[in-house]
């Protein structure tokens, strides 16, 4: 699977999670020059607190893009270490 925005590859893994429509690539997949953190949390009931990433590619940002969960549920575990994407973020294969 590969995740593309702005026309750029922004992780690319044979090993991602599906849960609820959305592939949670490895974290290890992300190519880490193109993320930045932010201040931004959200809570999923079942999976705990997320966390953000805004991603940016040839000088262009789409914040909050991407998300994770630093302290996983024990019902999530399968993504620990995992990073999940929206707005605009094509996952394709």
């Amino acid at each position: 699977m590969k995740a593309i925005w702005n026309n750029k590859i922004i992780a690319e893994s044979d090993k991602t999670v599906v849960i609820e429509n959305n592939h949670y690539f490895p974290h290890d997949s992300i190519k880490k020059e193109y993320f930045k953190s932010t201040d931004t949390h959200s809570t999923c009931p079942w999976k705990g607190e997320a966390s953000y990433y805004t991603v940016e590619v040839d000088g262009k940002q789409n914040k909050d893009a991407a998300w994770y969960y630093p302290e996983i549920s024990a019902q999530a575990k399968g993504i620990k270490n995992h990073v999940a994407f929206w707005k605009g973020v094509e996952v394709i294969k």
